[in-house]
Order: structure tokens, then C-alpha cells, then sequence
């Protein structure tokens, strides 16, 4: 039995040696550890910007499909402006000859039948621009708008306000509540303060 026990002794001696040449020493481990710690942290790091960095790409992303859902809005709001700009003149002549033909003499028929016609035809230009939304700016006794109105003249005119508008040369109109083409009028003038002698 003591040559038993000599063996397993040996073996044993053998075993912890062995576990010993295995087992790094407590400093490498707690080197190690440190570098998995940093290492650890680092990615933590990295992590947290790669995540606030989708958000922002996510925010840009949605700010550019917005403008694009804008952009398309208004080109299909406003992609009729060039062509109205060319239906205006036609709808200022219509409007010239109903003025001409007013002067006339109401027994001639011939002259009444014609304005009746123009008239119609005027009628349906201006009711066809509005299913379209474009409107007509016909500013006569409002106050002067710099926004809506082009100023062509002022006038004294002692029956109407200061700043307000007393003609419509030619009438403005809007799309869709943008200006295409201001109206021009004349503008009522302030009445003149009366002059004080100053050398008096």
C-alpha cells in the first residue's frame, strides 16, 4: 500500500504541476481582464454613436421625403401658372369688348346679340378658371394691398377713402391663392392737410 500511495502522490504532484503551468499567474488575468473591460467599453461607444447616427439619418430621410411630398404638392398645385399667364390677355379682350359694346345704342340688336355672345363666352373662360381655383382680383373700393394690387395712379377723390382703390384698370388673378398677375389700379390720394403760414 505505501507504493500505492508513493504513486498517488506523484500523480498528484504531476496534476498540480500541470495545473499550475496551465493556470496563468493572477497578474496576466487581471491584465486581461482590464483589456476585455476597455475593449468592452469601447464597443459600448461605438454602439451608442452607430445608434445616434441612424436616428439622424432616419430624421434626415424623413425631412427629405417630406420636402419631396411638398415639392410634388405644389408642381401639381401650381403647374397650370404658365398657362393661365396665357389665358389672361384673351380674358382682358372678352372683357374690353363687353365694355365697347356697352356704349352702344341698347335698339341695336346686332350690336346686343354679339355683346350677349361675348359675354357667354366670358362667362364660361372665368367659370372654367375657377374649377381650377384661379380667381379674379377685382379690388374696387377695398384698401390698396401692395401684396394683391399694382398702383398705376393716385387720384383725389373726396368720396372715397384714403388709400382705397377707386379703378380697376386691368383685374388681377390668383392660383390657388398665389398672385399670377396683380391687379392695376388707381388709388384714392389723402386729402392735403391745409398749409399753415409758418411766418406768421
Amino acid at each position: 500500500m505505501s507504493a500505492d500511495n508513493t504513486r498517488n502522490d506523484q500523480v498528484e504532484e504531476e496534476l498540480n504541476e500541470a495545473a499550475k503551468a496551465e493556470a496563468p499567474d493572477a497578474a496576466e488575468t487581471e491584465q486581461s481582464g482590464d483589456a476585455a473591460e476597455s475593449e468592452l467599453d469601447a464597443l459600448r461607444t461605438e454602439l451608442q454613436e452607430s445608434k445616434d447616427q441612424m436616428l439622424r439619418l432616419q430624421a434626415e430621410m424623413q425631412n427629405v421625403r417630406r420636402r419631396a411630398e411638398q415639392d410634388v404638392e405644389k408642381a401639381h398645385k401650381f403647374a397650370l401658372e404658365k398657362f393661365v399667364k396665357e389665358l389672361l390677355p384673351v380674358a382682358d379682350s372678352l372683357e374690353k369688348a363687353v365694355e365697347s359694346t356697352q356704349a352702344q345704342e341698347a335698339g341695336d340688336q346686332v350690336v346686343a346679340s354679339i355683346r350677349e355672345g361675348v359675354e357667354m363666352t366670358l362667362g364660361l373662360l372665368l367659370g372654367g378658371l375657377g374649377k381650377f381655383k384661379v380667381e379674379q382680383v377685382n379690388p374696387v373700393g377695398e384698401p390698396f394691398d401692395p401684396q394683391l394690387h399694382e398702383a398705376m395712379s393716385m387720384v383725389p377723390a373726396p368720396d372715397a377713402e384714403p388709400n382705397s382703390v377707386v379703378a380697376v384698370i386691368q383685374k388681377g388673378y390668383t392660383l390657388n391663392e398665389r398672385l399670377v398677375r396683380p391687379a392695376m389700379v388707381v388709388v384714392a390720394k389723402a386729402d392735403e392737410a391745409p398749409k399753415i403760414d409758418e411766418q406768421a
